[in-house]
């Protein structure tokens, strides 16, 4: 058992027989009363999103998940194909299961994959990805380096807001944790 106050991003316990994985926490300790965890949490077996209030003092039971490196193949209709580098077996995650992680795989690229017992629960990126622009305005003649930047779409469909000397066909280095632009790869 573990308060939800010890939670973090990525953890994943069991409530009311579901498996939750958080993937937002957050304190809130309003003018008047007890602090609260809100947070987003996401079903891992069906992929469903919900936001929630928890007490700090709350216990849940936390999951021991097991961790495989593995290797992103490819999109087959609507679930992504990833193979473990030690045994070469396949694994299928539906869409549902990779609602963020979906705009930053590249094929061939390394993850680990969750297992709670058997069962597969959910992938982890590594902190930065290499991604190539697809789209972005042209550069303006005259822009400084350190303007506003601009709104980038990238070739997984992730949306960068990036610095206006990129340009289209780029590779740039994103930030997987809040999907920020880091530099050029």
């Amino acid at each position: 058992m573990i308060q939800t106050i010890d939670l973090k991003k990525g953890m994943v316990f069991e409530r009311d027989g579901k498996l939750l994985k958080v993937l937002q926490i957050n304190h809130h300790k309003p003018g008047k009363g007890n602090t609260l965890m809100q947070m987003d949490i996401q079903d891992v077996r069906t992929g469903s999103i919900v936001h929630t209030t928890m007490r700090p003092s709350e216990k849940v039971e936390q999951v021991n998940v097991d961790k495989k490196n593995a290797q992103y193949l490819y999109d087959e209709g609507n679930t992504a194909v990833f193979m473990d580098m030690e045994t070469y077996e396949q694994y299928e995650i539906s869409d549902e299961q990779l609602t963020e992680e979906k705009k930053y795989l590249v094929e061939n690229m390394q993850v680990q994959m969750d297992f709670v017992g058997s069962e597969l629960v959910g992938i982890e990126l590594p902190t930065t990805v290499v991604l190539t622009v697809a789209q972005t305005e042209p550069m303006i003649k005259g822009a400084t380096i350190d303007g506003g930047g601009k709104p980038a779409t990238m070739s997984t469909g992730l949306v960068v807001n990036v610095p206006s000397f990129i340009k289209n066909g780029d590779q740039i280095i994103v930030n997987t944790m809040d999907g920020s632009y880091k530099s050029r790869a």
